[in-house]
């Protein structure tokens, strides 16, 4: 439908109330030059096509309010459901001379020139839609008033595009939805659970070692904490219209210091945890092989070095993929790797007779902000959640789905905690699988899972950093070769940080670092003070109590366990 036949529209558009789902137009530049009478794709230049509508048409409803149109970063919402959910696979690499004007991002590029069918491929979530609307679609030809072309909806990136005309929906069946809005109950349980069932499970029985068995009474806070702050983020994105992205609350909240504090917040946590799979996978090839070692003139480099060097050459080509739904396949495997890798430390208890006879401490106070951040690192998703609760087809079931998801998290936390330190004690490693012995095959089976898992995870957690990045390179940079250049400094930048913490052995002290400060502010601190910032005229007494509660607990955490963290680094560095 092209934008002068929208304008001469006499109908009214409808309310959101009314449609019960958010109908987006993104048009593209090509499609502005030629006209096919039966089937375009169409992507919506939202800035000079906006203006024109609110100018000609008095019958349209004003646009819902966006707090990312034209604020850094407009690319969070596309390059989160790349890190969270699964794509079709299309394997190319950056080749593009410039970037999209809408995107500021390669990514949209890929989009360019594609047919419907491969465009709807793009936005598959993390288990196929068990919707049959890819076999009832069907084109229509109408009078010279009606639609003359069919439309195909993709996931806007910007909240605030224009919304279609009640006359000029796409003709698609009743019950049909955006692809980006067609997560069923168990689909978005599945995406949950793969953002949460991170490395971070690797570390939960040295989190027992350091702060004793009473230190899963935190576990348990924190997951309860988790799901409540988790509710509280959908209770923002549903305050007004527009919200769809953890900035957007930011900016809801704060303005666009908010917006832009939160983004480099939550940067700075995923590109932690590019740094920390750098040094698990470090840690577990040199387990595998001890002897590995590589000698360069004079200089000769350890198994820890060697490897780090190795993965990095292995990954920094991945991040120069156009399109990462290969890598989003292999890495929603996430969920599979973490309940194998717990089955495989069962199994060297029970079937391997390592046997579980360690009896522990109850409680060691000295070690409680170290388990205190090793614990909060398991909970680092409140990234990810509103996006999931967009993808929603019922959005009422959230509440449900987060519980589901925290809960069944929280069980694999637990048990490979109690099992891993009844195994093997005081002597835990920072990872438990630098405690299976090494003779047994499914020691191997678990660890070469842990240093696959990621390796397909690096790409997805370093792009939506380097997407944001490229935003900020000016049009006439934002090229094939300074893109390449950008993505790989940002590689190497990760593996001088992970060659510069000592004795790799320490790997649980810069989880417990990221947990302490990061992931307390996303997790918990953020949340609340969002909420209490937007409603502030709407909340009850006993949500400004729990709200305060949460607050005071993530702050003493994150300066406990953060000052703890630092100080023991430092302490082994020097």
């Amino acid at each position: 439908m092209r934008s002068h036949e929208m304008n001469n529209s006499s109908s009214r558009y409808a309310s959101e109330e009314e449609r019960g789902s958010n109908s987006f137009l993104i048009e593209s530049e090509e499609e502005d030059e030629e006209a096919h009478p039966h089937s375009s794709i169409l992507l919506k230049d939202a800035d000079s096509d906006s203006d024109s509508d609110s100018d000609d048409s008095s019958c349209a409803t004003p646009r819902p309010s966006s707090y990312a149109t034209h604020q850094w970063p407009q690319s969070y919402r596309q390059s989160i459901d790349i890190y969270s959910s699964v794509q079709s696979p299309n394997l190319s690499f950056l080749g593009t001379p410039t970037l999209s004007r809408l995107s500021n991002s390669f990514l949209t590029n890929s989009f360019r020139g594609k047919t419907p069918e491969i465009l709807s491929n793009l936005v598959k979530p993390l288990l196929r839609p068990s919707s049959s609307s890819d076999d009832q679609q069907q084109q229509q030809q109408h009078d010279d008033d009606t639609r003359k072309s069919s439309q195909y909806l993709l996931p806007s990136r910007k909240p605030s595009l224009q919304q279609i005309p009640e006359d000029q929906k796409p003709l698609v069946p009743a019950h049909e939805v955006p692809a980006y809005q067609q997560c069923s109950y168990t689909q978005a349980v599945m995406n949950g659970i793969n953002v949460l069932c991170g490395v971070g499970i690797l570390s939960t029985p040295y989190a027992i070692k350091q702060g004793g068995w009473l230190g899963l009474v935190i576990l348990c806070l924190f997951a309860v904490l988790a799901w409540y702050t988790g509710v509280l983020l959908r209770r923002c994105l549903d305050s007004k219209e527009g919200l769809e992205t953890y900035p957007d609350i930011g900016h809801a909240a704060f303005g666009t210091t908010g917006r832009i504090a939160i983004s480099i917040i939550l940067y700075v946590e995923l590109y932690a945890c590019c740094i920390e799979y750098l040094i698990l996978e470090s840690d577990n090839l040199s387990k595998l092989f001890p002897n590995a070692h590589l000698t360069i003139g004079s200089m000769t480099l350890n198994s820890h070095v060697f490897f780090a060097i190795l993965t990095t050459l292995i990954v920094m080509p991945t991040t120069w993929l156009r399109d990462l739904s290969c890598l989003s396949y292999l890495s929603a495997g996430g969920v599979i790797a973490s309940i194998l890798v717990v089955v495989c430390l069962c199994w060297v208890g029970v079937v391997d007779h390592v046997g579980f006879e360690n009896k522990g401490t109850a409680l060691n106070l000295p070690g409680i902000p170290i388990a205190i951040g090793l614990y909060g690192y398991c909970y680092s998703g409140h990234g990810v959640f509103p996006n999931i609760y967009s993808s929603l087809k019922n959005r009422n079931q959230f509440p449900s789905i987060l519980f589901t998801c925290i809960g069944l998290s929280s069980i694999l936390f637990a048990g490979a905690a109690v099992m891993g330190y009844k195994m093997f004690g005081e002597s835990t490693e920072s990872q438990f699988t630098l405690n299976l012995p090494e003779n047994l095959v499914v020691s191997k089976v678990a660890v070469w899972t842990t240093v696959a898992n990621p390796i397909t995870k690096y790409a997805l957690t370093i792009t939506p950093l380097a997407m944001s990045l490229e935003e900020l390179l000016p049009p006439n940079q934002q090229k094939y070769a300074n893109i390449i250049m950008l993505r790989s400094s940002l590689v190497v930048s990760t593996l001088l940080i992970a060659l510069s913490v000592p004795f790799f052995a320490l790997t649980g002290l810069v989880m417990a670092l990221v947990g302490s400060l990061l992931t307390m502010l996303v997790t918990y601190i953020l949340p609340c003070a969002c909420f209490l910032a937007i409603l502030k005229r709407k909340v009850t007494w006993h949500q400004i109590a729990a709200c305060s509660f949460i607050i005071v607990v993530g702050v003493c955490c994150a300066c406990v366990g953060t000052y703890s963290s630092l100080s023991k680094i430092i302490h082994n560095y020097t």
